[in-house]
């Protein structure tokens, strides 16, 4: 070989290995944020709960006991209560349905917002997050980079990508531990805890991890909080697991994902067997220590969010679900009905069931990127939007001798209508220092008052934004530039779109939405990415520019 001839080879040679290792950089980065996590907070081994030990004499007080049971990303339609159910009804959930028929169910329950974290913030505060700033969810660390990359490198004949906010003047990735929950926030713990409750939460917080926003920092005497993102190690032989690889949240969720717990903000230590009978287990080892004493019990499954990982008993027992997909998510969905039933069914045995109020409800609606597309029939849309289907919820309330079993109640009821329902419940004043957006439900469930607890209810996520007032429902958004005007009284599943029709109710509630959010205050952090999201198609269903769409801001 010539003298030039080995030159240029060695050019060659160095110039490829910067390209060679930026590609092994952007194939390999996404396990980096799970690996820091190992190295910074490994997981241990298990460990025993250990809670604390209430009185062991009788009890004295009559204030009811509180168990709200939240799941996370259920679709209606993943409950048979309203006639359907995942996998066209075939797997009933007799367990979340009685709370309805034993109470009440308010059909026309609404989240507080279509994502997780805001949602959570405004259930415990009885207010809007967007009043404090937390109007976007706290994303882990790398997450926005990573899953933009990710998206990049997913092939589709069309396909709207995602848009990243990273890089542009004032916008960046805030620390995922440091984004949370403001301390001086009064949680429906901290109105419990003044009235001598045991307030205990067990599952997902997502709410902060340090500066008080942890949950010990917000009112809870104990927690036994949800670490990681696995319901069982990935190779398990009890786990069934289901990848979307058309998804690039999914994609980052596995390479991060940790079958981890912490108590009271403790080292992380591996849960003990499937989690969602994990966190039933440790909730009913709560009510037994607590009988003696009033106690407000905070259940925050992980259940059915994803990663999706089923028990094996329960999705052999499916085996009539063909899809597999399906067939994993039905099972989470078996494991999570068969948990609630076993806390009431502690609550009976402690013989507590008469004297304690049980709260069902989901976070939002269920998840586009499953790529299931019943989910939330007969709605629309999914998590991350605001139509029907990302903030209609199942939402019921049973409280012996208090509500009618049976109840149906239809006006448009709201997460932050639970705090002031639940201080009335215990004799507690609410704060006269701030706004409470949500209503005391009871006096208009037992119809000692006469017509709705709201006159509007608002929603936002950055530059999109809803509100519901007088039977309508306007949504606009900068991306698409567009408005949506629904009349929900003739057309509750938004399938009529009537602004042009409608122009003086346009006005009227354009300028609504205006006075509300010169209320507000800005974020507490900005928004560093936008999700494209079909409003009639689940994620990796094929995509047209024409379908109709929405950007989801956080």
């Amino acid at each position: 070989m010539s003298l030039a001839k080995k030159i240029s080879a060695l050019v060659l040679i160095l110039l490829s290995f910067p390209l060679l290792a930026w590609l092994t950089i952007d194939r390999w980065i996404i396990y980096l944020p799970g690996l820091m996590i190992d190295f910074t907070s490994p997981t241990g081994p298990n460990q025993p709960v250990v809670w604390q030990q209430g009185p062991e004499g009788p009890r004295t007080s009559q204030q009811p006991n509180i168990v709200l049971i939240v799941a996370d990303d259920l679709g209606w339609n993943d409950i048979s209560f309203y006639g359907g159910g995942v996998a066209n009804g075939t797997v009933p959930t007799p367990n979340i349905d009685n709370i309805a028929r034993q109470g009440v169910a308010l059909s026309q329950g609404m989240s507080s917002s279509a994502v997780c974290a805001p949602s959570r913030a405004a259930l415990l505060t009885g207010r809007y997050a967007t009043r404090f700033g937390f109007e976007f969810t706290p994303l882990p660390n790398g997450m926005a980079d990573i899953t933009a990359r990710l998206d990049r490198q997913i092939e589709a004949d069309y396909r709207r990508s995602l848009i990243s906010h990273l890089g542009q003047p004032g916008v960046y990735q805030n620390d995922f531990s440091s984004m949370g929950m403001p301390q001086s926030e009064q949680t429906i713990a901290d109105l419990l805890k003044a009235q001598d409750y045991k307030t205990i939460h067990i599952g997902k917080w997502h709410l902060g991890s340090t500066n008080g926003s942890e949950p010990t920092g917000q009112g809870f005497d104990e927690s036994l909080n949800l670490a990681g993102l696995l319901y069982l190690p990935v190779d398990h032989p009890d786990a069934v697991n289901a990848r979307q690889d058309f998804d690039p949240i999914d994609k980052f969720f596995w390479s991060v994902a940790r079958y981890s717990m912490n108590f009271n903000e403790g080292a992380r230590f591996a849960a003990e067997g499937y989690l969602t009978d994990y966190l039933t287990r440790e909730a009913i080892t709560a009510i037994e220590k607590n009988k003696n004493q009033p106690f407000f019990l905070y259940l925050a499954h992980w259940a059915p969010h994803s990663p999706l990982q089923a028990l094996k008993s329960d999705y052999d027992a499916l085996d009539h679900i063909e899809n597999h997909t399906e067939r994993v998510y039905a099972a989470m969905i078996k494991a999570l009905d068969r948990g609630v039933g076993q806390v009431t069914d502690a609550l009976r045995e402690n013989g507590l069931e008469d004297n304690t109020i049980v709260i069902f409800t989901s976070d939002n609606g269920g998840a586009h990127y499953l790529g299931l597309p019943d989910i939330n029939q007969p709605y629309r849309g999914w998590k991350t939007t605001f139509f029907g289907g990302g903030i209609r919820v199942p939402f019921f309330i049973k409280w012996p001798d208090v509500i009618e079993p049976g109840t149906e109640f239809l006006p448009f009821t709201h997460h932050t209508d639970v705090l002031p329902t639940l201080a009335y419940a215990a004799g507690a004043a609410l704060p006269d220092d701030r706004v409470i957006d949500g209503v005391n439900l009871i006096p208009f469930i037992t119809q000692e008052v006469a017509g709705d607890p709201h006159d509007a209810l608002f929603w936002r996520s950055g530059h999109y934004q809803v509100v519901i007032a007088d039977g309508w429902k306007l949504q606009r958004a900068q991306r698409p530039d567009k408005v949506w005007l629904f009349n929900l009284q003739n057309d509750p599943t938004e399938q009529f779109e009537v602004s042009s029709q409608n122009p003086e109710k346009l006005a009227e509630l354009t300028s609504l939405l205006d006075q509300h959010n010169a209320e507000l205050p800005d974020p507490m952090w900005p928004s560093v990415v936008e999700m494209p999201v079909s409003i009639d198609k689940p994620l990796g269903r094929t995509e047209y520019p024409d379908d109709e769409h929405i950007y989801w801001p956080n």
